[in-house]
């Protein structure tokens, strides 16, 4: 079974060529307009959200905060004997711990980062 060009049988190698590259430039013309649509929201959405990472660090931070504050809780209420779900607690607690060891990579590789900018030379 052999492959014929994009129109079938009754084209000629040159002939699907040519309707390839006209595909391709409409598609390539298709994305430069949507690029110029979408670059005046992109440049307001950019100055609009000052301290982006600040705030995506702190709420990164303040999940991890919340896991490891319920893993205490049903810790201690497995301890008491409020709740007997073993597989919950332990579940908080693995949930707690990937979190804290998240974070710890990540301001690892901050420090890192920082350290590495603080040896360039100016």
């Amino acid at each position: 079974m052999s492959i014929s060009g994009i129109g079938g049988a009754g084209f000629s190698n040159a002939a699907g060529l040519r309707e390839i590259m006209q595909l391709r430039q409409q598609v390539i013309d298709k994305s430069q307009i949507l690029q110029q649509v979408h670059a005046p929201q992109a440049q307001a959405s950019g100055t609009a959200s000052e301290g982006g990472f600040t705030g995506t660090l702190k709420s990164a931070l303040d999940s991890v905060n919340a896991s490891q504050s319920r893993a205490d809780q049903l810790t201690s209420a497995y301890e008491t004997g409020q709740t007997q779900d073993v597989a919950k607690v332990m579940l908080a607690r693995q949930e707690a711990s990937v979190g804290f060891e998240t974070t710890l990579q990540v301001r690892n590789k901050l420090l890192s980062a920082y350290q590495d900018i603080m040896k360039m030379g100016v």
